[in-house]
């Protein structure tokens, strides 16, 4: 026999053995227990809780100034002084910009003259000429009725003579004649009082005062004119723009001075509708700043939806301290538009996609078996899950470890303490 062939027995013999070596091992194990168990699959769990909830609607806003003005002028005038720059904090009623004013200074100051010129007249009518002519025309009735009187008189002193024959009748005609025109006299005297007082005494006062009431309209609509070369502010705030220098032309309806009001800014953000149905004015809000998250309230809801971008604007406004929020600042606003009480909540740790698409958590009951439950999630708060089916409170929850977690898999349940302890070492 050859060395080769004797190689090749020897190595086919030593196979042949390992394998009933193997075999053998088989046997022992299977007769001692069955197949091999794997190793528990350690978490760590939460208890569903219930409590209260917060529906939060989030947001992109841009920021707005509380309130903003650009002023105008209301001439055409040249810009004498202008008093502000860009910056500057001006108070309500504050002079920004004056104008040359010198023509309307001068008419307002003959506007003023006509109308200290129309009082005199009326005074003059109502306190010298019209009692002047009325009581004139009185003396002259007075007189006219007199002289009838002494006419008639004598007329019927004739009469009575001329009866009994002690006279004659022309006498008599004389007397009658005289006595005619005395009566003409005292009516003519009469109807001159009555026009005097009813018709041309009224007429008379009422036409200076007529022109008295325009001299001061006119004068009124001067001085409102020279009032315009003063721009003031009409609000409080901060100069943002000022477009316009001394001595260039300020047309009238033209921006001199553009001021906003920064002491509260609004945020406006567009919110799919299905979002904006829940929210209310009034409803608290925060808005992120350069200072953290600051607190605001909701206080425009629109009626109407944009058709561009199917969103609804909502308006949060908030207090600027320090006015470091800017007009124009993108921000980010969460909305509590509403507080769910008494619902079952579960950490969103808990939550796992199934193979179906439905979240799913994992229940450890007591005997430290994991078993797989389909959940249907509501309202979702930061960390916080709201479970409106699938969870009862109470029920341990794994928050850790439960990726790949099989059903009914057994468990070693971890407690949070002991991990933060060997954290903090």
């Amino acid at each position: 026999m050859s060395v080769d062939l004797r190689k090749y027995l020897a190595l086919a013999a030593l196979m042949g053995g390992l394998a009933l070596l193997a075999a053998c091992g088989k046997k022992e194990a299977a007769a001692g227990g069955g197949e091999e168990q794997e190793p528990p699959t350690h978490v760590m769990v939460e208890a569903a809780s219930r409590g209260a909830i917060d529906r939060v609607v989030q947001a992109d806003a841009v920021l707005y100034p509380i309130n903003q003005s650009n002023v105008t002028s209301k001439i055409t005038a040249p810009a004498r002084r202008v008093l502000v720059n860009r910056g500057d904090h001006v108070r309500a009623g504050q002079l920004l910009v004056e104008l040359e004013s010198g023509d309307l200074a001068a008419s307002a100051e003959e506007s003023q003259q006509q109308y200290e010129q129309a009082q005199a007249s009326y005074q003059t009518v109502t306190g010298a000429t019209v009692p002047e002519d009325r009581t004139k025309a009185q003396a002259d009735v007075q007189t006219a009725q007199q002289t009838y009187d002494a006419a008639k008189k004598l007329y019927d002193n004739r009469v009575q003579l001329q009866r009994e024959g002690a006279l004659a009748q022309k006498l008599v005609d004389d007397a009658k004649v005289a006595l005619t025109q005395a009566q003409s006299q005292l009516e003519t005297a009469q109807r001159h009082l009555e026009a005097l007082s009813q018709v041309s005494q009224r007429e008379t006062v009422r036409g200076a005062q007529a022109q008295m009431n325009a001299a001061k309209a006119h004068y009124d609509t001067a001085a409102v004119q020279l009032s315009y070369a003063r721009v003031v502010s009409p609000i409080t705030g901060v100069v943002s723009d000022r477009p316009v220098y001394p001595g260039e032309m300020a047309n009238s309806g033209t921006p001199l001075v553009s001021i906003v009001d920064i002491s509260q800014v609004v945020a406006r953000a567009n919110v799919p509708v299905k979002d904006a149905e829940a929210i209310k004015v009034g409803r608290p809000a925060r808005i992120s700043g350069p200072d953290g998250d600051l607190p605001g309230k909701v206080t425009v809801v629109s009626p109407a939806v944009d058709p561009s971008t199917t969103t609804v604007e909502v308006w949060v406004q908030l207090a600027n301290p320090g006015e470091r929020l800017k007009p124009g600042d993108t921000v980010r606003v969460a909305i509590i538009a509403e507080t769910i009480q008494n619902t079952t909540i579960v950490p969103a740790a808990a939550l796992l996609n199934s193979d179906t698409g439905t979240p799913k958590v994992m229940v450890i009951s007591s005997d430290n078996v994991a078993h797989e439950r389909m959940v249907s999630v509501g309202v979702r708060q930061g960390d916080r899950v709201q479970i409106l089916g699938g969870v009862q409170e109470g029920e341990q929850v794994v928050v850790s470890g439960g990726l790949g977690l099989e059903d009914k898999a057994k468990v070693v349940v971890e407690q949070p303490k002991e991990e933060d302890e060997d954290e903090d070492q």
